[in-house]
Order: structure tokens, then sequence, then C-alpha cells
């Protein structure tokens, strides 16, 4: 069968669906209000963003929240606000996104770039505890692809040691370990607006935290060193401007009365794309952590075996109307992180995961069930041809 990259009929013509999903009426007439209010900012007065962070703190599972201008200073501001800082050194995951890493580093702290589990990808509790030295202050999980991290294993760990924990639960809106929401589970929690995201309104960030001294502490560190009681021109603390507006707020409320629902879309969908890959050789779902009770699924991550050549089938796949991502290099080959001080360990597994890993994005997973078969038919067709094979 000639593969459509070498001009040959592409398994699918139909295009996938689009995201952001279109605005729907709760959207359209929450942001009109708004608009019309002229209350765009978050100090002018408004209850959007108030509403939202309440809202979320609920999901969580804990009391407090402050919504935040992108995931990125959110994490940041966590890490501020827990106290890490010059001297210190943060733990986080080879297998991720580079934020995990620079937010550490905006903080004025060390990132140690420890490696994943080489099954699930998620930061791994022994490498963890390989990577300790006395200046490590905290441990960042991520909630990779929508997927919950091992968090029964690292909170142990960091509570044995005394480090704070902060998820990086950027990925994962509506997720559940052990039947807890992701983000409530360390001490602080943050989600992400950006336009891939679950939730979007383009950009955006929400952290949550169960501590009323922590959210204190967060709080100011996103609002100019005010204290949360004190006066408007009062600054005890440094902090910066890092506030969400009404106006992104209100395209984010009213999509969690659609939050489950989509995510449950999305799992019919992998459902139906992993009864589709068993009969596909050379390709499997990379599975989710032990103790995941519902993943959220911003992403299904697929393996594929050693001898695939990777940039081939990328290629081939996307003229078979299949696009796939490539997904992470790991963090620790990155020279912008390592010139400014970040340590990597030996992360062989997420060095594996950036050469056999492959990313179905969120915007597929939104299809109708059926269409896992064109994912399956065109991974078939590429994998069993010969240019598929590295020689």
């Amino acid at each position: 069968m000639t593969l459509a990259i070498h001009g040959g009929a592409p398994v699918r013509t139909a295009p996938w669906p689009a995201w952001p999903p279109p605005v729907d009426p709760a959207q359209r007439e929450l942001v009109t209000k708004v608009l019309e209010s002229g209350l765009w900012g978050a100090t002018q007065g408004g209850s959007v963003v108030a509403d939202l962070t309440a809202a979320f703190a609920r999901r969580s599972g804990v009391r407090h929240g402050v919504a935040v201008a992108n995931a990125t200073l959110g994490l940041f501001a966590a890490l501020r606000g827990l106290g890490v800082g010059r001297g210190d050194e943060v733990i986080v995951p080879a297998y991720t996104f580079v934020a995990s890493a620079t937010a550490v580093l905006l903080a004025g702290a060390t990132p140690v770039i420890a490696d994943v589990d080489p099954v699930d990808l998620h930061l791994s509790p022994g490498a963890v505890r390989d990577a300790l030295t006395g200046r490590t202050a905290a441990i960042m999980p991520v909630h990779l692809a929508g997927s919950p991290a091992d968090m029964d294993a690292l909170n142990d760990l960091a509570a044995r040691h005394g480090l704070a924990v902060v998820e990086d639960a950027a990925q994962a809106h509506g997720a559940t370990y052990k039947d807890r929401p992701v983000g409530g589970l360390g001490d602080a929690g943050v989600y992400s607006f950006q336009a891939s995201k679950a939730m979007t309104a383009g950009e955006g960030g929400l952290i949550v935290c169960r501590d009323e001294a922590v959210h204190e502490r967060v709080w100011s560190v996103c609002n100019l060193g005010r204290a949360l009681s004190g006066q408007w021109y009062g600054h005890p603390s440094v902090g910066w401007n890092l506030r969400l507006t009404e106006l992104q707020a209100a395209l984010l409320l009213p999509w969690l009365d659609r939050l489950d629902e989509e995510i449950d879309r999305r799992n019919t969908f992998c459902a139906a794309l992993g009864r589709e890959l068993a009969g596909v050789p050379g390709a499997d779902v990379v599975p989710a952590t032990e103790g995941t009770t519902r993943d959220s699924r911003h992403l299904l991550m697929v393996r594929l075996d050693p001898g695939v050549d990777r940039a081939f089938l990328l290629g081939a796949m996307a003229a078979e109307g299949v696009p796939l991502d490539a997904g992470y290099p790991p963090l620790g080959t990155m020279s912008a992180l390592t010139g400014e001080g970040a340590r990597a360990e030996p992360c062989p597994a997420a060095a594996e995961a950036s050469d056999t890993v492959v990313w179905v994005r969120q915007s597929m997973l939104m299809e109708a069930p059926a269409a896992a078969a064109d994912i399956a038919e065109a991974l078939a067709k590429v994998l069993g041809h010969e240019s598929a094979t590295v020689n």
C-alpha cells in the first residue's frame, strides 16, 4: 500500500475538531456582561475572578486559591509563597514542559532534573530520592498529559525530608488520584489556562492551596507584596502584579459546567483507540500511574518500538491526515537550563521517551470514537512500511 507521503491516498481527509471549542451561550453571556460593566481588571470590583477561584479551590478539595496571568507565574508564586528561593533546590521531572524548570529559576532556586518512571513517564520517587541533597526544598511532580503522578509516594518522601510539594497540574483539570482531585494533594497546585489546555482563556493560571498562611503569602506575591487585609499602598513584602483579568475569568467560569462531559468524551475516545491499537504491532498506549481514578486526557501518549524511525513516522502520519506530536525533549539536554545552573541527574527513561513516544493531541481526542480507527489504520499503514524502520 502506497503511503500518502509517497503519493498514495491518505487514510483521512476530514478535519479534526478545532481547539478551543466554540464559545457556548453561557460564556458569551458572561463575557458580554463583564464587557458592558467596564470592570475588566481584577481590582476594579468585579466578582468573576473571585467566583472562578473559589470554584476551582472547591473542585480541588481545598479552601484557597489565587488566579494568575499564566501557570509559569503560578508555579513561581507557589514556590515563593512556600519560602523557596535563593540557595534552594527543587526537583522536577525530566519529561515535562520547560516552564516547570524555568519557574524554579524565576524563583531564584535551582532546578534539579530527575528521571521519570520508564512505564508511566511521571516523576520517579526513586529518582527523587537519589537527587536529594541538603539544599533540596521542594518537589514538583507534574500530572503529565492529564494523568496524576504517584502522589502518595512523593508526599511520603517529602514528609520524611521536610520538603514542600508543588503540583504542576497544568494539564490535569478534573483528574483524580485515588478519588482525590489533583492540585489539592500537595502544599500547592497550579493549573494552566493556556490556549491548548482543557480550559482556556488564551492564557491564564490558578494556584490552589489548603493552608491559610500559605495562601496569604502566595496572594501577596501575586499582588505586589500587599498584605491580604492590609493597606492598599502598604507593601510589607516584595511582590509582583500577576493577576488574571475579569474578562479571562468570564471565559473560564462557565467552562466548569461542561468540563466533566468533555473529559468523559476524551476518555471514551481513548478507550476506543486503545482497543484499536491492540491490533497494531509496534505501538502501545502509555499507561496512567497506578492509583489514577480519573485521567483528564489532555493528551494520549503512544509508545513506539525502539526500531521505529520516529521522524519519518511523524511526517508520514501527517500526510495520512493524522498529525501526531513529537513531545518533549529531556530537560537535562537543554543548554539554556544547564547554563543557568540547573542540575541534570541521569535520566535514561526520559531520554528513551523522547525517542519513542508520540502524542495524540487533545483536539483529536474530542472527535467521535469511531475516528479512533483512522489513527490505528494510519499507524498500521505507516509502521508496516519499510521506511518506518531505522536502518
